[in-house]
């Protein structure tokens, strides 16, 4: 049997068992199991540096999660853009494809926690539904492979999913999202590399949202995919008491560079149920990214997004740059809060002075003109 399996076979499952793991009063998890499953394999476990840091947060349920904040099940809408089980089609060009209920870890924050470790409700008996859905709508040319977490799948069921959809003439990109590489690299082995790298152009969005998780076998599994010629992106959720805090995602995003990995969101938290503890202010995620622009690259910069609820799709946000359009002017806020205008084309206006200016001044001077 593989390592990874056999890792995946040592996982904590239970509220016993987690107790006795962490040294919890039984008492504080009691119930939690049933809010959404328990499941922490012992690589991840072993990030865990004392109670409640970063990690344990991500994984360790909390009575936090049985207080009804009028939140819901469905957040996203997805079930009302899925034409099929296994498909949520809400874009024009490209559709989520739900391949297995499973992940190595549970993450408390999970936006499926409706479907997540319910093989009734992920499974690949709806494949060929999936499949023929995606062959009847030549418009998708993007499929984004997702659940759960496919690569907890076998070698042969991967290999299997991606021929099948390589297939298909329209389909241009294929995508894998997954939490592997973070939650269990173990599972990132040259076998199944190998069979990723037959399917190109192939993407794989990973997810790591505190820079504790970058360990070197983190690290190794990347630089595997990176390798192989497989361009890799992260998505971050922001959550409060992980990495709701400037510097620390600064140097997660150093990290993932470093590591080959482009960020590519930062999530504001959905409105999932049993996660209010997790939710920060959209001010938080714009103060991150304003701490993030102008002092790292720019290639360490997210974008910062809030997937709408109701099923609108991602939205992104930005700090306020842009302090004025006019017919003759832009002026614009630097990341060191300094001001400058840039003349709009066709402007007849005399040149003006260009030189960085605080923003009380640009205040002071547009109080003038209105006087």
């Amino acid at each position: 049997m593989e390592k990874w399996r056999k890792l995946i076979q040592k996982s904590l499952t239970s509220v016993d068992q987690l107790a006795a793991a962490l040294g919890i009063p039984r008492e504080e998890l009691e119930g939690l199991d049933k809010v959404f499953k328990i499941k922490i394999n012992p690589y991840y476990l072993s990030l865990i540096k004392h109670k409640g840091d970063p990690i344990y947060k991500q994984v360790v349920p909390d009575k936090a999660e049985l207080v009804d904040s009028d939140l819901e099940d469905d957040p996203l809408s997805e079930d009302d853009d899925s034409p099929v089980p296994s498909i949520v089609h809400r874009y024009p060009d490209r559709c989520l494809f739900l391949v297995s209920h499973d992940c190595a870890s549970y993450c408390r924050f999970c936006t499926r926690k409706r479907k997540v470790g319910d093989p009734t409700k992920i499974s690949l008996r709806y494949f060929d539904a999936g499949i023929k859905y995606i062959a009847e709508h030549p418009e998708i040319r993007d499929v984004i492979i997702s659940g759960g977490d496919p690569l907890m799948l076998s070698d042969k069921k991967i290999e299997y999913i991606l021929s099948n959809l390589r297939k298909i003439p329209h389909i241009e990109i294929l995508r894998i999202g997954t939490r592997m590489p973070c939650f269990l690299p173990q599972r990132i082995t040259p076998r199944l590399v190998r069979i990723l790298k037959k399917y190109h152009p192939l993407y794989i969005n990973v997810h790591f949202n505190h820079p504790d998780e970058l360990t070197p076998e983190a690290v190794q599994a990347l630089g595997r995919l990176a390798d192989a010629g497989i361009p890799l992106g992260n998505q971050t959720v922001l959550l409060k008491g992980v990495n709701d805090d400037p510097a620390v995602m600064k140097k997660l995003m150093q990290k993932l560079l470093a590591a080959r990995v482009r960020p590519y969101y930062i999530y504001q938290a959905d409105l999932v149920f049993g996660t209010e503890h997790f939710r920060t202010r959209v001010e938080k995620g714009l103060e991150i990214i304003k701490a993030l622009r102008g002092f790292t690259s720019g290639l360490a910069v997210p974008h910062y997004v809030i997937d709408a609820p109701g099923g609108g799709g991602k939205i992104p946000l930005l700090p306020e740059y842009v302090k004025k359009i006019s017919d003759d002017e832009i002026v614009m806020q630097n990341y060191a809060g300094k001001i400058y205008r840039y003349k709009q084309p066709g402007s007849k206006n005399k040149k003006k002075n260009n030189h960085p200016m605080p923003v009380e001044l640009l205040v002071k001077e547009h109080q003038g003109h209105l006087n």
